[in-house]
């Protein structure tokens, strides 16, 4: 059962990086890259901080860092524990014709930091934002979702993980950040009083 499962495993994952094209490289290698990203991360922390006030908004900041810490360490100690090379380190899949634009990173891949970390991210703001009831946040949600799932993809794409890494990161991800989005929440709930909207739109606490 676990060899037919890591077979198509395989089979999909070269399917999917198959649809590469020589233009397309570029974009994918530029969403693999986080550290890109960093200019968006502080837009989404302003994001954060003008929805829910600056009290409400730095604990739902203080969990999402918390959650980045857990995704990092969790995943890394999995990738150790199980030992299941990339394929970009695989012979089989590199003579199935697997496309390798970069090499980088490390010789373990179960499971995929990267898509733990971009899912994690949006389910722990998107909970943490249903503590503001005044609005439905699905302009976030939309957003948010659609580049986590570039993200992982991309990682096909360079060659660097399995569908099947990409699918128990993501789920991973979800569950983390919905259990600390949740939590957020209910410190938000305990400790900070309701805040209320400024003349301007923006939340002042009383």
């Amino acid at each position: 059962m676990l060899d037919t499962l890591i077979y198509w495993d395989r089979q999909a994952t070269l399917a999917l990086n198959r649809l590469h094209t020589a233009a397309s490289d570029h974009f994918w290698l530029m969403m693999s890259d986080l550290w890109i990203w960093v200019p968006f991360y502080i837009i989404l922390i302003y994001l954060i901080l003008h929805r829910l006030g600056w009290k409400r908004g730095l604990i739902l900041v203080a969990s999402v860092v918390i959650c980045f810490a857990l995704s990092d360490k969790i995943s890394t100690a999995v990738k150790f524990a199980i030992g299941r090379l990339r394929p970009c380190y695989t012979t089989w899949m590199l003579d199935g014709g697997l496309h390798t634009p970069e090499f980088r990173g490390g010789f373990y891949g179960f499971f995929s930091s990267h898509a733990s970390n971009a899912f994690m991210l949006f389910a722990c703001i998107v909970t943490g934002l249903r503590a503001d009831k005044t609005r439905t946040h699905r302009d976030v949600a939309a957003l948010g979702f659609t580049w986590a799932a570039l993200v992982a993809f991309s990682r096909i794409m360079m060659g660097k993980h399995y569908l099947g890494d990409i699918l128990v990161g993501t789920v991973f991800g979800l569950l983390l950040g919905w259990s600390l989005g949740l939590a957020a929440r209910w410190a938000m709930k305990k400790f900070i009083k309701q805040e209320s909207p400024s003349p301007s739109g923006s939340r002042v606490s009383p």
